[in-house]
């Protein structure tokens, strides 16, 4: 994770939005917060990308998933672990540098992030 400085050390192109646009999808952005809807179709792979922000993400479906570091390694893998008890789910998430998601499960995973800037 990178040190809070304020300096992001990854070009803004592998950024959410930009990197893996397919699927996340900006809803609102000022000054304080960036708020991203992001859904993962059941068997996709987002490209990677990182979120600049921690963030406060709202899990509305949930669907297993493995999460790959920017060189293909297995950061977290969600198979065989609980599912939430119930959802909606709300839970916090630090800033992320370069990675993937992979859809692994049988539904869609659906998450709005609501990312801090300040």
């Amino acid at each position: 994770m990178p040190a809070r400085t304020g300096a992001w050390p990854w070009p803004e192109t592998l950024d959410a939005l930009q990197a893996a646009p397919r699927h996340h999808q900006l809803v609102l952005k000022n000054e304080q917060v960036r708020v991203l809807v992001t859904r993962i179709p059941a068997g996709e792979t987002t490209a990677v990308h990182t979120y600049r922000w921690p963030a406060v993400n709202h899990l509305m479906c949930w669907s297993d998933f493995v999460r790959r570091d920017a060189d293909g390694k297995v950061l977290l893998d969600t198979r065989g672990r609980p599912p939430p008890v119930k959802l909606p789910q709300v839970s916090w998430l630090q800033a992320l540098p370069p990675h993937s998601l992979e859809n692994v499960g049988q539904g869609e995973l659906h998450v709005v992030s609501i990312e801090i800037k300040k």
